[in-house]
């Protein structure tokens, strides 16, 4: 980015701050998908395991976008994988018990936390930085659909288990 581009931007070291850890959470929701995808278990699983993978790499091209924004506002992308842990918003589950209700409640779960995250931040880059909220804009439009393909799955998964009682 160049100068002008970056002294339109109002307070950049604090937009890098939380774009570090939106980067940070982002990494984390990639590999909670992507592990839950390798390891879960039940009825549909085969269904669930595509719309997870799906979703990882949403996330992963979301951690893409961010870490390119951060280095047009000449910040650094969070560099190490511990680092992650330490600027959270949303943490991670760790997917001990692989049973889809399980998995889908725990993604379900971090998409809410996302949506939190990016509406706050949405609202943070309104009037500070058209170019990153544009780019908010997009990566909370893709976390509100990731949370009603959940439910959606959710809500099939348990309509179907009360057919077999």
């Amino acid at each position: 980015m160049g100068t002008r581009g970056r002294a339109i931007v109002k307070n950049a070291d604090h937009i890098i701050e939380l774009l570090n850890k939106a980067f940070a959470d982002e990494w984390l929701a990639y590999y909670q998908y992507w592990i839950g995808a390798k390891v879960v278990e039940g009825p549909m699983k085969d269904a669930l395991i595509t719309e997870l993978v799906e979703h990882a790499n949403d996330e992963l091209r979301h951690g893409d976008m961010i870490a390119e924004r951060i280095l047009q506002l000449k910040g650094t992308p969070l560099l190490k994988p511990e680092e992650w842990y330490k600027k959270t918003n949303c943490g991670y589950d760790t997917p001990d018990d692989p049973y889809v209700m399980k998995i889908i409640e725990q993604n379900i779960q971090g998409e809410q936390c996302a949506i939190d995250v990016y509406n706050k931040l949405l609202k943070e880059t309104q009037d500070t930085d058209p170019v990153t909220n544009d780019m908010v804009l997009q990566i909370l439009t893709d976390e509100v659909d990731h949370e009603e393909d959940l439910q959606n799955f959710q809500d099939d998964l348990k309509a179907m288990l009360e057919r077999m009682k």
